[in-house]
């Protein structure tokens, strides 16, 4: 009996404790916050609450959803232009895949701009001769002169100059510091 009494009243607080963590409030009575994730028609919501003036995409139209993929694309293409250093390899002048979606950026932001002017400075490592370095440097500017020129910015707008080894970005004698100093630095002017 005791036994039963037992298993009956820990049943009983238990259902207590499931009762009283349930909750019954309504949209209306709210929990004290003012953000919505999903109106009813279906369209997620930004910012919602009583008096709202929150963006709901469900009411967006086709053109602002458009807008804003084009601020969206001037944003990136904004931040790709902050890099403006281009590294290559030992005694070559070919342009690294990672660096070709960022100088098609500045080839476009050349392209839209055609006031806007443009200083290549292509740079070597100490080895070689200085000739030799001067020549490569300018190979290098005049490699990302011609991927700006083909992604739609003007001749005219780009001057090219070499330094060669003349003016190291890093001092030593190490491959790190000669892959710092094999580059083209992007001027605007």
């Amino acid at each position: 009996m005791i036994r039963t009494y037992s298993k009956f009243l820990t049943l009983l607080v238990a259902m207590g404790v499931m009762a009283g963590c349930s909750s019954t409030a309504t949209q209306d009575e709210g929990y004290g916050s003012d953000v919505s994730a999903v109106d009813q028609e279906g369209g997620s919501e930004v910012y919602g609450g009583e008096g709202s003036d929150g963006v709901s995409s469900s009411t967006m139209t086709d053109d602002e959803r458009a807008a804003q993929a084009e601020q969206s694309a001037q944003r990136e293409q904004a931040s790709m232009r902050k890099v403006t250093t281009f590294y290559f390899d030992f005694d070559t002048s070919e342009i690294k895949p990672e660096a070709r979606d960022v100088l098609i950026a500045h080839a476009q932001y050349l392209s839209n701009n055609p006031s806007a002017r443009a200083r290549l400075e292509g740079h070597g490592d100490e080895r070689g001769t200085k000739e030799y370095n001067l020549a490569l440097g300018e190979r290098r500017a005049k490699s990302v002169e011609r991927f700006l020129v083909v992604n739609g910015a003007s001749r005219d707008q780009i001057e090219t100059i070499s330094y060669g080894e003349e003016k190291p970005a890093t001092m030593g004698s190490g491959e790190s510091a000669y892959a710092q100093n094999r580059r083209v630095e992007l001027i605007y002017q």
